[in-house]
């Protein structure tokens, strides 16, 4: 087979999670454009199936099922609703993520603690295991999860969303070594800043924008969809023989000395 075909996602079905934008959406249309069948979930049925109905109309095909990750019963419901629809899963995408607070950890509380972790780190173990036994049945499989250069190397204010991103990292490594022998894959992507809606709070605000920028190798920010190209290959069988990876895609800030 050539390596061009190996990027193939034709007959795959991916669900990718907080896709009604950023990049959930960029990766959701990226995998679309590759052949996968899509399911594009977020909190609102109508941005899910705004996205959804974006895709389709350039020809590919997609689903719009809304979830709120941080719900037993709505996780639940996504998976089925996806074997419902398209017969199984063989890529899960988890982007959902929330960041409520911009502060040290000795002012958080502890119910955002528990709101920070049941996003980041539950939801995605959760919707892994769902994910798990359809994926073994089918041979195998790949699970991405979007972690982030924050769990690697904290930055001031971020501490909490710090700690669950490596939790994350930790729960791709664990999924890697104990789904390996079922031909599933798990590796993490950790995004630098993006202009995303979620990181806002840091590009627009000029100045630490500048400062950002200055210390990186790249000098800039990133757009959602410099992210899309690593989650194709790691979903497809170019990555066939990538476990356990944890890929940082952030312009170099794991270099830069600040």
């Amino acid at each position: 087979m050539s390596i061009k075909n190996k990027f193939d996602l034709s007959g795959k079905v991916a669900i990718i999670t907080g896709a009604s934008k950023g990049i959930g959406e960029s990766i959701a249309r990226a995998l679309a454009e590759y052949g996968a069948k899509v399911v594009v979930s977020s909190r609102k049925q109508e941005a899910v199936d705004a996205v959804a109905d974006s895709i389709k109309a350039e020809g590919y095909e997609a689903i719009g099922i809304a979830c709120h990750v941080g719900d037993s019963d709505q996780r639940k419901n996504l998976v089925q609703k996806t074997v419902e629809n398209y017969g199984g899963v063989d890529i899960l995408i988890n982007n959902a993520a929330t960041n409520p607070v911009f502060q040290p950890l000795a002012k958080v509380e502890d119910d955002v603690f528990d709101k920070i972790m049941d996003v980041n780190v539950k939801a995605c173990f959760s919707l892994g295991n769902l994910c798990y036994p359809i994926m073994k049945e089918r041979g195998g499989g790949s699970v991405i999860n979007i972690a982030s250069v924050e769990g690697l190397k904290p930055s001031f204010g971020l501490g909490l969303y710090s700690v669950s991103k490596s939790a994350l990292i930790m729960l791709t490594q664990s999924q890697a070594k104990e789904w390996g022998p079922k031909g599933i894959r798990s590796n993490a992507i950790c995004p630098g800043l993006i202009q995303t809606k979620f990181s806002s709070a840091l590009w627009e605000n000029e100045k630490i924008l500048k400062q950002v920028e200055s210390y990186l190798p790249l000098q800039r920010m990133a757009q959602p969809d410099e992210m899309a190209g690593l989650a194709v290959f790691l979903a497809s069988d170019a990555a066939s023989y990538a476990t356990g990876g944890v890929y940082t895609n952030d312009g170099g800030h794991m270099l830069a000395g600040h």
